[in-house]
């Protein structure tokens, strides 16, 4: 049986079969994102290192259990790529780090600071009901102690993940809950019922278990970091698609 890789495949295929999943532009935008960090980069003398490429190669290897030098070699030949291409996307990836960083590294704390409570969570129980009665009937039930706040999520929360957990919806930030219902729970305090809240789903009745102070941990100042970067990449790639005379040759593709 012929490995796919000994079987003639044109750069004209490739590119009419991504048109044809409508994912064309999705890559043409990623040439153009890597053209604007390599500009980028130029102008502020942000390079990668060798050194920097070997010790993410290293890291790669351990994550694929490549522990011999032809494990890499089959591995890469897998996804039709050479050690080059591979340091190559290495490179990309570490640049692209070097000067999200260097353009917005000192801006992630002021922007934490200024959306600080964007960024707490709760642990949050749930259930939705679609009539306002049933819920009226729920909250009643539960603050008498005819039943328990998990057991009527189990029996009754339309949703059937959230069922099957006695409406459980686990760590949630503040953004990702609709406004009003957030305002009650995060003025709540925790394990009192709150409710019923009426929103687009139906009725919601809800417990806080625990509130999770904002903090900026490395991760989220990582995930910050590049959610800015990601915003600044997209507005400069708008930017030279209206930009008057400026022709993207790699959109022209046929």
């Amino acid at each position: 049986m012929k490995d796919i890789s000994q079987i003639d495949i044109t750069s004209g295929e490739i590119i009419n079969y991504l048109k044809s999943e409508m994912t064309l532009r999705q890559i043409c935008q990623k040439i153009l994102y890597q053209r604007i960090i390599d500009n980028v980069a130029k102008e502020n003398g942000i390079i990668v290192t060798t050194e920097e490429i070997e010790i993410e190669a290293d890291r790669q290897r351990r994550e694929q259990h490549l522990e011999k030098a032809v494990d890499t070699l089959t591995w890469l030949a897998e996804q039709f790529i050479n050690p080059y291409d591979w340091e190559i996307g290495i490179r990309n990836q570490l640049l692209a780090q070097k000067v999200a960083q260097t353009l917005f590294g000192k801006e992630v704390k002021k922007f934490f600071n200024q959306n600080r409570h964007e960024f707490e969570q709760v642990i949050l129980y749930q259930m939705i009901v679609t009539s306002e009665k049933l819920a009226q009937e729920i909250y009643y039930q539960i603050e008498e102690g005819e039943i328990s706040f998990y057991d009527a999520a189990h029996i009754y929360d339309i949703d059937d993940n959230r069922r099957y957990k006695c409406g459980y919806e686990g760590r949630i930030y503040r953004w990702a809950i609709q406004a009003n219902i957030g305002e009650l729970v995060f003025s709540t305090p925790p394990k009192q019922l709150i409710g019923p809240l009426k929103s687009e789903q139906g009725y919601h009745l809800l417990i806080v278990e625990e509130f999770i102070i904002a903090e900026l941990t490395s991760q989220r100042h990582e995930e910050i970091l590049n959610n800015m970067f990601q915003q600044w990449l997209n507005s400069e790639v708008q930017y030279l698609l209206n930009s008057d005379g400026i022709e993207i040759d790699i959109l022209q593709i046929h």
